[in-house]
């Protein structure tokens, strides 16, 4: 899954020229976060006929924590530096 959200990020923000504004990045994390659990939260419900509640009572400890850190790279990844993303050397002038 980190991969998965390494390359989508690094792809997003190539794409969408994104600028380094912590702020605008930050937002973008959390919103892309809140489309994530809400789009798990409806496959959950529709697929497996579980609960919100029932899904987090038959997480084992070490697959919840790992599921809830990968959430959260997930909501902070696009803060990252584009130059560190893309690989491109980092504008020293670039105020960023």
């Amino acid at each position: 899954m980190l991969a998965v959200i390494v390359l989508a990020v690094r792809w997003i923000v190539r794409r969408l020229e994104v600028p380094f504004i912590w702020t605008r990045r930050l937002s973008m994390g959390c919103i892309a976060l809140a489309f994530l659990i809400v789009a798990e939260f409806t496959l959950m419900l529709g697929v497996r006929g579980l609960s919100i509640r029932e899904d987090f009572a038959i997480l084992d400890p070490v697959a919840g924590t790992v599921y809830f850190v990968s959430l959260g790279l997930f909501a902070i990844m696009p803060q990252h530096r584009r130059d560190d993303l893309l690989g491109e050397p980092a504008d020293v002038g670039a105020g960023g």
